[in-house]
């Protein structure tokens, strides 16, 4: 390993033990971390708590590690897609904690600029209120979240260098930026590694200051939910 730049997945989530938290990026099975995380089901950590907006399907992305039963606690905002986490939410064995999609985000991007808690509308009424702080500014109720920082971060981007800018494509610039802030160690899969320099300063989306990890894949699958043809009749 030189710098940043690794060279073997095995050794891109090797530092992680079990019992970590991770912010990893993607929503639904877009622009996730995929070889990341099928080599963080090889390591065969446990026991870990996952920050993302959901556990993708049952036989791919994040949904691999919870039916090879590495999770213990999942923190999303929407977990519709995954039969095996139903069982295993309905059994007990696996804790989730539902969280408002922008709240997600911005519990993120606090962690990743320093703020510990801030004030949010969303949800003040609601369950996920309860056991929280509520105050009133002009009139209106809002309630206190929590910064959610990670001890690491999965991301995927489009094009990375060495001293570890990305650069997302299309709607992958979803929590990706996000979860790279949050985390002490962030981890990058890259579908091409550049040279430094190579990338326009104008349009790095996420600086290398937030990145300890780099690693350029291949062969990525990039699986899509539900093919939906424009036109299509929804009945």
């Amino acid at each position: 390993m030189a710098g940043k730049l690794v060279t073997s997945l095995r050794d891109s989530v090797a530092e992680i033990p079990d019992g970590a938290t991770l912010a990893v990026g993607g929503f639904g099975l877009c622009g996730i971390p995929e070889m990341a995380i099928a080599a963080l089901r090889e390591a065969g950590v446990r026991d870990l708590t996952v920050i993302s907006n959901n556990c993708g399907v049952d036989d791919f992305g994040l949904g691999i590690l919870l039916a090879n039963r590495q999770l213990r606690k999942m923190v999303s905002s929407y977990v519709g897609e995954n039969k095996i986490f139903e069982q295993q939410y309905l059994s007990g064995e696996l804790e989730v904690e539902l969280v408002p999609q922008g709240t997600l985000a911005e519990r993120l991007r606090a962690a990743g600029a320093g703020i510990p808690a801030f004030f949010t509308a969303t949800g003040v009424g609601t369950p996920v209120a309860e056991g929280k702080e509520i105050r009133e500014f002009d009139g209106r109720h809002y309630l206190l979240e929590r910064a959610l920082p990670a001890d690491f971060a999965l991301v995927k981007a489009w094009r990375g260098d060495a001293l570890g800018n990305l650069v997302y494509r299309d709607t992958a610039r979803n929590f990706n930026p996000l979860a790279a802030m949050a985390a002490r160690v962030t981890i990058a899969e890259v579908e091409e590694l550049v040279a430094v320099g190579d990338l326009d300063p104008n349009q790095i989306h996420t600086p290398g200051i937030f990145v300890q990890r780099i690693i350029e894949g291949a062969a990525y699958e990039k699986r899509i939910e539900r093919v939906v043809l424009a036109g299509a009749s929804a009945g």
